[in-house]
């Protein structure tokens, strides 16, 4: 076996799997259930960054992003066992097509996203996302599992496992159904709190919070479109082979 053909083999891709479902659905336990207020936090602005219910965490694209990716392993390890990895199936099994879309829509382009603008900002003034002050209460390890390890995974995914990407039309507007909805939700959190989610937004005025906004929209769009990119490239060849060998 070559090394191409191995690291696209159905065992390989099933560790994968395995890896990522396991710090994923281990990450959404801890940050439920293990990280605790510290008692040095005795400012609202601090305690408000560390939340311990689960809709307070339903606050941050992170913690969707961490959800979308644990229910993609999921759904991806019942289509290793149950369901198919060939190239193009004659007839793909439901749960093939629902892996297929959840990354191509979802999966791919908000974890990309996620990852990448927290890091920006984090470069730029890591008190804008991520402020020392949670340093003793969020663990290092989790802060990469939310924003980092995501991307490094389902980058891998797009190497090891081919999927058939929707029509572009539907594939957008899937995305922008579900970034829209996000954005509508922490204006509903600031209405009623009077308080912005992320403090990036304390800082900007309103034009140049249109401007985020607009901003981060246009970027998960070229992200979708980057993954439909790559999936092209990278599978081209051997989808044609196998539509050959099918005739």
């Amino acid at each position: 076996m070559t090394k191409v053909e191995l690291y696209k083999s159905r065992v390989f891709v099933t560790i994968i799997h395995l890896c990522a479902l396991g710090q994923f659905a281990y990450g959404l336990y801890y940050s439920s259930f293990e990280v605790q207020r510290s008692y040095k936090l005795k400012t609202s602005f601090s305690r408000r960054l560390v939340p311990e219910t689960f809709p307070q965490k339903l606050r941050f694209l992170s913690y969707w992003s961490l959800i979308i990716q644990a229910l993609y392993y999921v759904i991806s390890l019942v289509n290793d066992f149950v369901g198919t990895n060939e190239l193009v199936p004659r007839r793909a099994p439901a749960i093939r097509k629902f892996k297929d879309w959840l990354l191509s829509t979802l999966a791919f382009p908000v974890a990309l996203n996620v990852g990448i603008t927290f890091w920006t900002l984090y470069a730029i003034d890591r008190e804008l996302v991520f402020p020392k002050v949670l340093d003793p209460v969020f663990p290092s390890w989790l802060n990469h599992v939310l924003h980092t390890n995501i991307v490094v995974f389902i980058v891998l995914e797009m190497f090891t496992s081919y999927r058939a990407y929707p029509t572009r039309s539907k594939g957008l507007t899937g995305l922008a159904i579900f970034m829209g909805s996000y954005l509508v939700w922490i204006h509903i959190i600031k209405h009623y709190s009077n308080v912005w989610v992320y403090p990036v937004l304390e800082v900007l005025q309103l034009p140049q919070r249109i401007l985020f906004f607009a901003a981060v929209l246009g970027f998960t769009f070229a992200l979708y479109l980057l993954g439909e990119f790559i999936n092209n490239v990278v599978w081209a060849k051997e989808v044609k082979l196998s539509l050959r060998k099918s005739k």
